[in-house]
This record gives C-alpha cells, sequence and structure tokens, in this order.
C-alpha cells in the first residue's frame, strides 16, 4: 500500500521542505525523494508548490495523513515507517477487534505465517498483546488499526474518483469496496453488480437510476453469491430480498458459498433467513421477507418453479 520510503516522507516532511531539505534529513538521494514525493501526491497524500525554481512538499489534509503524523510524534521511540511496511498495514486493518492468527489470515487471504511475521513484530515492540490466544492491541495503539481503515478508505475514495465524478461507497474492505454511481464506469478491476446483473440469470427487474459496481482486483465476475450478497448491502428492505429469494430459488448456488461470502459481508443473519424461509416456505418471523403466497405468486410471475 504504502513504501517504507513513502511513509518516512509523510512521518518526517514539514509543511514547506523542498527535495533537498527532505533529502538531507532522511539521507537519501534526491532522485529517490522526487519519485517518493511523486507517488505520493498522485496518492493524494502530499501536494507540492512551486516556489521559484524550487518545488515545496506540503502534507495533504487527508485524514489519514493527520492520524500517522500523529502517531510518529506520539510514539517517536517507535520506527512506524519501518514496522508498518509489507504486509503490517493489512493485518492491523483487521485486527479492529481481539482476533486469532486464523481469523485475520481468513479474513486478509494470506497465509498464517504471514501474518504470524507482521504480528510478532507487533508484540516485540509492545503494541500488541494476547487474551485467550487471541491478539489485541495494548494501551492506546489501536489508532494502527485506525489508520489502516483510513489509508484503506482514502484509497478507495482516489480510485472512485478517477473514474467518475459522482460515486459512494456503500461498503469496503482492505482491497475491495462496493460503490452507487450515476453514471457507468468501465475500467479495469470495476464490476456491476446490484438489480442489472440479475439480467445475467434471467430476472428483469425495473431498474432505478444509480447503477452499482464492485472493485476488485482479484475479482473475474460476480457470482450469484456475490451478487445476493451486493444486493442486500444496497438494500435491505423487503422488495429486494425478494429478489434475492428468486436468485436463490432460480439459481444452483452452493450454500457453504453463500455463507462464506454471508461472513465476509457481515450478511450472516440475513442469508440464514433467507435460507430458512426457503426450506420451511415462509416460516420465518420476519416483517421483511413475504408471505409464503405472495412469494408463490411473485415466482410465478417470473416463471420460477419453487418447492
Amino acid at each position: 500500500m504504502l513504501r517504507r520510503i513513502e511513509l518516512e516522507v509523510l512521518a518526517t516532511v514539514d509543511r514547506g521542505d523542498t527535495i533537498s531539505e527532505l533529502a538531507t534529513k532522511l539521507d537519501h538521494s534526491e532522485s529517490y525523494l522526487s519519485r517518493a514525493v511523486a507517488e505520493l501526491v498522485e496518492k493524494g497524500l502530499v501536494y507540492t508548490e512551486r516556489d521559484g525554481r524550487r518545488k515545496r512538499v506540503v502534507p495533504s489534509d487527508a485524514r489519514a495523513v493527520q492520524l500517522f503524523r500523529n502517531l510518529v510524534r506520539q510514539h517517536s521511540h517507535i520506527d512506524l515507517p519501518e514496522l508498518l511496511t509489507g504486509k503490517a498495514l493489512e493485518v492491523l486493518y483487521y485486527l479492529d477487534q481481539p482476533r486469532t492468527v486464523s481469523e485475520i489470515a481468513d479474513r486478509s487471504d494470506n497465509y498464517r505465517n504471514t501474518v504470524n511475521r507482521a504480528l510478532k513484530r507487533f508484540r516485540d515492540r509492545g503494541l500488541v498483546g494476547t487474551v485467550d490466544g487471541r491478539y489485541e492491541f495494548n494501551a492506546d495503539f489501536d489508532r494502527l488499526h485506525e489508520f489502516a481503515r483510513e489509508l484503506a478508505h482514502h484509497f478507495h475514495r482516489q480510485r472512485l474518483k478517477a473514474v467518475t465524478s459522482k460515486g459512494t461507497i456503500l461498503w469496503e474492505d482492505y482491497d475491495e469496496f462496493l460503490a452507487q454511481t450515476e453514471t457507468e464506469i468501465d475500467a479495469d478491476g470495476f464490476h456491476e453488480t446490484g438489480l442489472p446483473r440479475f439480467s445475467m440469470f434471467d430476472l428483469q427487474f425495473l431498474l432505478t437510476g444509480h447503477r452499482y459496481y464492485v472493485y476488485s482486483e482479484e475479482l473475474d465476475a460476480v457470482s450469484p453469491a456475490e451478487l445476493c450478497c451486493h444486493t442486500l448491502l444496497i438494500d435491505n428492505g423487503s422488495r429486494y430480498r425478494s429478489y434475492c429469494l428468486l436468485l436463490l430459488s432460480h439459481v444452483d448456488i452452493d450454500e457453504a458459498d453463500l455463507r462464506e461470502q454471508a461472513a465476509k459481508y457481515g450478511l450472516e443473519d440475513e442469508i440464514d433467513a433467507l435460507l430458512r424461509y426457503l426450506e420451511t416456505h415462509g416460516e420465518v418471523d420476519d416483517d421483511r421477507l413475504p408471505e409464503w403466497d405472495e412469494f408463490q405468486e411473485l415466482a410465478a410471475d417470473y416463471e420460477i418453479e419453487i418447492g
């Protein structure tokens, strides 16, 4: 996410430092610093101002920058730029509550050894400890998690802003996010989801003026299980739940995969209710789910056979 040199610049730069002054402070060549600053400008974390022939570097007002610089000031005895390289920020992102190594590895899709190495570095410096096998922050070091989350959010906003002038993030993870837009997006990594995607499974619904996209560099196409979860994130009301019920009735979706996706998106209860509803023919106490006879009529309208 950020290289050590970039973190060093953010930790060290005083408003108005020149590239030459930064190079002296950090004991790097000016060309090396110039490249690092250019990357930080592109990422929206610093900006530059012309002062004659010199270029002065100024930290941006991004919340992630403010959080990091405050951490550096408060914990000057810790080399945070060195500590936060590699997978460190990703591990910190998922340490929003006490978690085991396995839980963090599963959520971040990393090997246990990778997570273990990062956590050992944190533990050796007194940032985290363990209680009943779960890692948690010591003292006020939980602000490292806040920084990791805010930095990921900043990058998501930057990525979305690059492809649309009007977009809102509805859900996000370390390297993925779901967004609502008013315009079409045709860019690498963005996959359309929501109601328009249902047409891929022979389900045509009346569309709203909004479009929805999930950003993920790992995703090839939105699966039915993912589509169901995205739909509930977009709108968890009765109408969208009925659409998900139609999809689950119409398409053969692996239940284990669906429950795995539900856990990823924090929708375990909602997906469980949908599955129990179909299994029991509506015997679920939830006013956001239709009466069974109503759902049967809806399914018949879409020529879907239900048990």
